[in-house]
């Protein structure tokens, strides 16, 4: 996925409300951005840290600004990190066509946002003639608390758990379900689920792989340019 324009640098001032950023751009410029991303954001929200943002054409838009990307030393030095939660869905939809996830490869179509389980809807599906359609779920990750590690959630996510139980009865109905947690920085090789931060969604984990959900975790490849589905990464949770 390339950025339609190059993002603008800054720094941080505070992010605040969840979905607001005050940045400093490196113009000098002093503007509040949206921040899509419904996270704690632990050790990545810190005053004076190097930001990217987009600026959107819509001139209906209240805030023009998005915060796209954040610089983060998680021990091994700077390391871009994507914190847009809207981008993970077409990442992992633009690696399903281009063939980088082969456990998803061989499906003829993919549909977004088909509605399934409980009234909700799930983020794709895949179809092919003969084969049982495939219900995929997409998560970002953004936590690093230990070097090489990364880990979801960053906070509490009834939702989240709700989603991989639905999973599990699309696998019990006999079609096939996915989850991809999508990290969005390449300093990961290994993914782990922060069962202290959500002890219930790792119970949810746990129930959903035992039903047969499976479980797949990819690492990114970012630039101010774009960001790229780049290698997969165990699982040790």
């Amino acid at each position: 996925m390339r950025f339609p324009t190059p993002l603008v640098p800054g720094r941080l001032v505070q992010r605040y409300k969840r979905f607001l950023a005050d940045v400093i751009l490196d113009s000098g410029e002093a503007i509040t951005a949206h921040c899509a991303n419904p996270g704690a954001m632990l050790g990545l929200n810190a005053p004076g840290n190097r930001v990217w943002l987009s600026r959107a054409d819509n001139p209906a838009r209240k805030l023009p600004w998005s915060w796209e990307l954040v610089e983060a030393d998680f021990g091994a030095g700077p390391e871009l990190v994507g914190i847009n939660t809207a981008h993970p869905n077409a990442l992992v939809a633009e690696a399903i066509g281009a063939g980088t996830i082969p456990a998803l490869a061989g499906y003829a179509a993919l549909w977004r946002e088909v509605a399934y389980g409980r009234a909700s809807r799930v983020d794709m599906m895949l179809t092919a003639e003969g084969r049982p359609p495939c219900y995929v779920e997409v998560k970002n990750v953004h936590l690093m608390r230990a070097p090489g590690l990364a880990e979801f959630p960053d906070s509490v996510t009834a939702r989240g758990a709700k989603h991989l139980d639905e999973l599990g009865d699309m696998v019990e109905a006999g079609h096939r379900a996915v989850m991809v947690f999508l990290i969005q920085y390449g300093a990961a090789g290994r993914f782990s689920l922060a069962r202290d931060i959500d002890p219930a969604y790792g119970r949810a984990f746990d129930r959903a792989r035992a039903r047969g959900v499976e479980m797949l975790a990819w690492r990114c490849r970012l630039s101010p340019e774009a960001i790229v589905v780049d290698e997969a990464v165990e699982i040790v949770a």
